[in-house]
């Protein structure tokens, strides 16, 4: 069974923000992190990417489920993650791990 680790370094914090039927975009993190531990208070839909913003196309996660998301290999640029409601509005949070 693979291990999530959270990345004790400050500039890999938790972010956290609200959504609506309008995207809600985190600041985002540096490149380094494997993945991304995400958790939505609704069921929402999530992208995770350099320069994402979430639409209902993006993957559907349920509520109050902690979700990994390998992080994609892209620039090097800032990452982030973005959610959209389902059917109603709710936080994100998210938080940058690597696997074990």
């Amino acid at each position: 069974m693979e291990l999530l680790n959270p990345l004790d370094d400050p500039q890999f914090g938790a972010q956290t923000i609200t959504y609506t039927g309008t995207a809600g975009v985190t600041t985002g993190w540096p490149a380094g992190p494997q993945g991304v531990a995400v958790y939505c208070t609704t069921d929402a839909y999530v992208k995770v990417g350099e320069g994402v913003t979430a639409t209902t196309a993006s993957t559907p996660i349920p509520a109050n489920t902690i979700i990994p998301f390998k992080v994609p290999t892209g620039t090097g640029a800032v990452w982030r993650v973005s959610a959209i409601q389902v059917a109603s509005g709710g936080s994100v949070y998210a938080k940058a791990i690597n696997i074990s």
